[in-house]
């Protein structure tokens, strides 16, 4: 059993908190949000006034943030009240430099640092079905391992610090474009007269098979739990992806990567984000395909 300190209590933070929780761990948490921190007190985490209030005593000290920014501020403002060697995990999706620069600051005050971003949206976080990409010293990610277990399917290290935020931006890229083509190939199989559940039971089993079907359906019926049963309630909201699209799309401009994909989803969530529907599920790019 470990003392955590969780910093981030979202949609992401809170049920992975929560899993901790029911291992038997210790968590004391902060977020900004009311809603956030009410909902963490009913799964059993100790609340607490501020991020140096939760860090204090802590043997592990997570953070699960919007953006890289606000990783750094965090960093910047609980470290002088870290425990000696704490060991901090972040599960944020920001860029690669920002993810060195916070274990370059973490471990100039004589800490540990895994990056350690996520996949498997909100619904893999309250199952405790999440995959982690690690990026750090393999030592650390052996001490880490357990926690990763009890909030995760999964959890491969992925090489030094950085990496980890490498494989989630490019896996993003990935689902962005399957995101568009499953829409893309639901909507032409509407207009030719398919019924969406016979796609889905053909192509569910063939080579157009992905996440983005199988689990993320955009259309009702075939898949129970995906969010377009739920007005689209995000399971991996359109302003994530924009967000995750945005850092991949730096990315391949850093590195000279040409990928016409890459930069078409970019463009399109782009657009959807614009539209007014950022708070909707990634999936709901369909009803995009379809105004087109």
């Amino acid at each position: 059993m470990s003392t955590i300190a969780f910093i981030g209590l979202g949609n992401m933070g809170g049920p992975m908190a929560a899993n901790l929780v029911k291992a038997g761990h210790i968590v004391r948490g902060f977020d900004v949000m009311e809603e956030a921190k009410t909902k963490a007190r009913q799964n059993g985490i100790d609340v607490q006034e501020s991020a140096t209030a939760a860090v204090e005593g802590a043997q592990v000290i997570y953070t699960m943030l919007p953006n890289g920014k606000l990783v750094d501020a965090v960093l910047t403002e609980v470290l002088p009240s870290a425990s000696a060697g704490a060991l901090f995990i972040d599960s944020s999706t920001i860029a690669v430099a920002d993810a060195r620069a916070a274990a370059e600051k973490v471990q100039a005050a004589g800490h540990r640092f895994l990056d350690a971003p996520v996949s498997g949206g909100i619904v893999g976080a309250e199952a405790g079905t999440l995959a982690f990409m690690v990026g750090g010293d393999e030592e650390v990610f052996g001490e880490a391992r357990p926690l990763f277990d009890v909030m995760g399917r999964s959890a491969t290290l992925c090489g030094d610090i950085g990496s980890g935020q490498a494989v989630k931006i490019c896996n993003n890229m990935i689902l962005g474009v399957h995101q568009i083509a499953v829409a893309e190939a639901m909507v032409l199989g509407e207009r030719l007269g398919l019924d969406p559940q016979a796609f889905f039971d053909v192509v569910s089993n063939s080579t157009g098979a992905s996440w983005a079907l199988t689990t993320n359906c955009p259309v009702p019926g075939p898949v129970p739990n995906s969010p377009a049963n739920n007005d689209f309630k995000p399971g991996f909201a359109n302003a994530l992806m924009n967000k995750d699209l945005g850092l991949a799309k730096a990315a391949l401009e850093e590195t000279g990567t040409s990928a016409v994909l890459g930069q078409a989803a970019a463009a399109f969530y782009q657009e959807t984000v614009d539209a007014g529907f950022g708070d909707k599920d990634c999936s709901y790019v369909i009803e995009l395909v379809r105004d087109r």
